[in-house]
């Protein structure tokens, strides 16, 4: 069903939302990373406040889709999403990466037990997406309803064990599982293509056996319509290549490699909230 224009709103002003928390949250730990978890924020509201199957007042739902986050450093907009879902308090965001916090760098299960995964090592999220898959495939069939989400890094393809869970993925046909990859062409030594080419990448997927959707990933429809086509694909396993600006929102922090592993100073953290403040207003008015 297409998206009504209010729906468009509120899920742009979410997006925008988490965004300011994820400054908040950086600049409280002093340490972290900001283009990640900025590129992925509507990519992340999408998924959470309108097509995941889940409930967050009981987290463990036997019959809730499934979340991986494989590139665990974005973990600031898992964590702001989920608070601004329910799952957590938001006050508890500024606590990311302190010591005794629920909010590790990096997901870790045992403390948050919302979490499905514990997440650091790039490359192992989708092997554990696809066994999550396969495992709901033997408990109940090819009919399932269930969905396995694994959020991914387009650098993160460097890593061998990436391709060893696409390849077995495409092999099972496993059409409850859907990648999605945030291509936003930067990683921690500079542009994806400078250190380790990816393309031709959709092409490398369709030729071991996926459905690829390529998509705007900022563009809040397209992101959800590429969700809802996911459900509709039933003969193998669906990847969304969203393509996304690294730091967006924040223009001093857009498409530079340099904002990768780095959190904002305090000048610049103001900065920041101010200008998303400002894209705020332009969201409310445009929708008017």
């Amino acid at each position: 069903m297409p998206l009504t224009a209010q729906k468009v709103k509120d899920l742009e002003l979410k997006a925008n939302a988490i965004r300011e928390s994820i400054i908040e949250m950086l600049v409280a730990a002093g340490s972290g990373h900001t283009a990640g978890p900025l590129g992925m924020a509507d990519i992340f509201t999408a998924l959470f406040f309108n097509t995941l199957r889940h409930d967050p007042k009981k987290s463990e739902w036997p019959h809730r889709d499934r979340v991986v986050l494989s590139n665990g450093h974005i973990a600031p907009v898992l964590y702001a999403t989920m608070a601004h879902a329910g799952y957590l308090p938001v006050e508890e965001l500024k606590s990311l990466r302190k010591f005794g916090s629920r909010l590790q760098g990096h997901p870790h299960r045992e403390f948050l037990p919302a979490l499905e995964t514990s997440s650091g090592p790039l490359g192992s999220g989708l092997s554990q997406a696809v066994g999550m898959a396969l495992a709901d495939r033997i408990d109940n069939g090819k009919s399932t309803e269930k969905r396995i989400y694994c959020l991914m890094s387009d650098g993160e393809h460097n890593e061998g064990n990436t391709w060893e869970a696409i390849l077995l993925a495409g092999k099972e046909k496993l059409n409850n599982l859907v990648a999605v990859i945030d291509r936003n062409n930067i990683q921690i030594d500079g542009y994806t293509e400078d250190v380790m080419p990816l393309e031709p990448f959709a092409n490398k997927y369709i030729t071991f056996n996926w459905h690829v959707i390529e998509i705007d990933g900022h563009d809040m429809a397209e992101i959800v319509d590429a969700f809802d086509r996911a459900k509709a694909v039933f003969e193998k396993p669906t990847v969304i290549i969203a393509h996304t600006i690294p730091g967006k929102g924040v223009k001093d922090f857009e498409r530079k490699y340099e904002w990768h592993g780095k959190p904002p100073k305090k000048e610049e953290a103001e900065a920041a909230l101010k200008e998303l403040r400002t894209l705020e207003g332009r969201i409310r008015s445009e929708h008017e």
